[in-house]
Parts: C-alpha cells; structure tokens; sequence
C-alpha cells in the first residue's frame, strides 16, 4: 500500500510540474500532503512536514545568503576586470577567443545563475565572434558546458536540491568530488580550444594581435573599483572556508553576505536597495526548498520511500543494482531532457538511492553521480530549464542546431567526471 502511494506521489509530482499544471513550489506541498492522507496519516502528517523543514533548513539559509553575497559582489563591478583582461589576452586568435569564453563563463556562474551568466557572457563577446566570423553555435556551446560544469558546485541548484533530498551536508557530497570536477572544468577549456582551433581553420580571417573594440561599458552608479582586491580575497576565503569544512556553509555564506554588503555599501539605504534586488531569486529558490521539505519529509517520515525501494530490489537484478551510482552517472544528462530538477531531486534521486542501498551501494554516492549531469552539465540544453531559451535567444541560433552541437560534449565532460570519480574512490563501482 506505502509503496503504491509513493509511486503515485512521484508520478503525480512529475506531471503535474512537467505538464505545468501547477508550479513545482505548490505541488511539492500538496501532493505529498494528499498521498499521506489517502495513506490514514492525520496528525503525525506535522511531525513529518516539521522533521522534513528542519532537516533543510541549513541548507535553505546557505542558499539564500550565497545569492546574496556573489549577487552584491557582481553589482559592484568584481568581475569587469576579469573580462577587459580576458578580452585583451583573446586578442583576435579563435583559439583564445574560445578560452576566454570558457574561463568568462566559469568566473561569472559563482553565482549560480545561468541567466546572469549567459546575460554577461554573450553579449560580451557576441561581436568578437561575429567579426572573426566564428560560429555563434560555438560561443553557445562552450558557454553552455563552462556554466554548466560550474552548476555543480557546492552553492548550484542541483547540488543543494540533491544534499536537500539526500538530508546530508553539501560539503559532505561535493568535497570528494573537487578533483574530478576540476578535471571537468579542465576538459570544457581543452574543449573550448579544440573548438576555436577548428573555427581558425575554417576561416580566412587574419589572426592579429590587437584586441577588437567591444561594446562600451555602461557605469550602473554601484560599481566599486577601488574595493576589487579586496572582494576578490573575500570570495577565495568564502570558497576556501567552504571547501575545507572550516564552518558550515550557511555560517560561511552569512558571514561573507554581511561583510560583502558592509564593505561596498556602507549606508542602510544602499544596503537595502541591493538586498530587494536580490531578493526575489533568493526568495524563489529558498521557497521551493522548503517545499521540497515537506514533500521528502512526508515520503521519509510515512515509510513510502522505503517501501517503494525495497519494492523496486524485487524487479532489480543484482548485476544492475550493484552498479547504480555508475548508471545515475551515465545516464545523468539524457535525464536533463526528461525531468526538471525540482521533480528529479526531491522526486526520483530519493527513490534511486533507497533503492541503492539495498545492494550496498552508499546513497550519497548516487547523489555524486546525479549531480555530475542532471541539470548540471545538461542544464543549458534542457528544453526544460529557461536559461536554455535566453542562451539561445540572445546568441540568435536554433534550438536543435544548439543540443545537437553541445549535448555530446556535454555527455563527454560528464564521463570525464565520473571516470575519474571512479579512479579516486569518491564512486564505487
């Protein structure tokens, strides 16, 4: 019966969220919440809902202050520099055009956003490539992978909904990981001069040495120069604490959020103003995760979690459960186009890690596998994920052209990922 409910659970959740019959805040609340009474759960349907928000609850606030903190950081201007400098080393040669895309791209997406990143990003460097006569395909590409492969970063989307689901600290997920995807990052630059190479050769065009005029600064009136160093060493202590466990995150990104905000906005005003700016991302996402709370507490709490994965070891071989985590991997982006994050973190990754667990697989090796492509990587060539739309819409290119150029190397950065996650141990075979 628990099991039954909690398939319906997920189903209903996949198709009322894909189908956009209601938005993924509201359903993860009332489907879960409608199941648990068909199941005769009444009042213990508040001990699950309170068990599932306090669980989340760190990583809620984590969220809600990383935006904020690189929010304010972008507002004033740190990243400006990095992208004068990166388009004076690009100079006219595609091979360093295309690098400089990849590193743009990176640097930008600290953030987390793929709008934000691709709003900065191609209109950046969109007459660069139009007057080398490279492809804008390619700029959409290497792009796509740099924010893509950032996205799985502790502070990502995909990340905190997968420790979100997994009830595990971020860092507990993402740290074993660090090397292989640094390894990625490296394979999106090798990539990116592959790709700029070929677009060398395929072009007459001269490589010169000086730099092309770009489209003209507009000054916003927030910028904040003269504090460049001294908020670039704030975001490598913010990462650098992060990373070694030196606090949890959402002390870290607090404390980072208010000294960021004090330094470059001195005056209450200023301060409030950047804040209600930010706001409305920070409110979105931390809404949704709180939401997602109450749906993995009322699965966990009521038993259908459990009873659905020990339904599912029955139809299972061992030969395929045993290698779970690796098949989450492998299949991770194709999934990108099937699910959006919401309806596969809080949906199906507690499903498939319950499940692993029955074969002796750890579950939060399964979360390391999913977040090395469901929305990570795949994100930027979801048809499910808006930020797909505007990296296409501003670089002026199809759809179909876009996934069919990038979704392989997508796949490619991804096994990279998971090669070297297997060799280091952070995934068992």
């Amino acid at each position: 019966m628990l099991a039954w409910l909690g398939l319906l659970t997920i189903v209903a959740l996949l198709y009322l969220v894909m189908a956009k019959k209601m938005a993924a805040i509201v359903a993860l609340i009332i489907v879960p919440l409608f199941t648990a009474l068909m199941g005769g759960f009444t009042s213990e349907i508040i001990d699950f809902i309170t068990d599932g928000l306090r669980s989340i609850a760190p990583t809620g606030v984590m969220f809600i202050f990383a935006i904020l903190f690189f929010g304010i950081l972008t507002d004033a201007g740190t990243f400006k520099p990095l992208i004068k400098h990166l388009l004076r080393f690009a100079g006219n040669d595609p091979a360093k055009v295309a690098i400089a895309t990849a590193i743009l791209a990176m640097a930008v997406h600290l953030d987390g956003s793929g709008a934000v990143t691709f709003l900065v990003t191609i209109p950046a460097l969109l007459p660069l490539y139009d007057t080398l006569k490279m492809k804008r395909t390619t700029l959409a590409t290497i792009a796509a992978l740099s924010a893509g492969t950032m996205n799985i970063l502790p502070w990502g989307g995909p990340t905190i909904r997968a420790a979100s689901a997994l009830e595990v600290e971020v860092t507990t997920l993402f740290n074993p990981i660090l090397i292989p995807v640094l390894c990625g990052l490296l394979t999106v630059i090798l990539i990116a001069w592959f790709l700029g190479k070929r677009e060398r050769n395929n072009t007459d065009f001269p490589v010169q040495t000086g730099t092309l005029n770009n489209t003209p600064e507009t000054p916003t009136g927030w910028e904040r120069p003269k504090l460049y160093y001294m908020n670039i060493l704030m975001i490598i202590l913010a990462v650098t604490a992060l990373i070694s466990g030196f606090a949890p995150p959402h002390v870290v990104f607090m404390v980072a959020f208010a000294l960021a905000l004090i330094l470059n906005y001195p005056k209450p005003k200023q301060q409030a103003e950047r804040v209600n700016a930010h706001a409305e991302a920070a409110l979105l996402m931390a809404g949704i995760l709180f939401a997602a709370g109450c749906f993995t507490g009322i699965l966990k709490g009521s038993g259908m979690i459990d009873a659905m994965a020990q339904g599912a070891v029955t139809f299972i071989p061992e030969t395929v459960g045993s290698h779970l985590a690796v098949i989450t991997g492998a299949v991770a982006v194709p999934a990108s186009l099937l699910f959006d994050p919401d309806s596969f973190y809080f949906g199906i990754l507690p499903l498939l890690s319950s499940t692993a667990s029955h074969f002796g697989v750890a579950p939060i090796e399964v979360g390391r596998a999913a977040i090395m492509g469901q929305m990570t990587t795949g994100f930027p060539v979801s048809p499910l994920t808006g930020s797909t739309y505007l990296l296409i819409g501003l670089t002026g290119i199809e759809l179909g052209d876009h996934q069919r150029k990038t979704i392989p190397l997508a796949f490619l950065v991804t096994l990279v990922i998971l090669l070297i996650s297997l060799l280091i141990g952070a995934i068992s075979w």
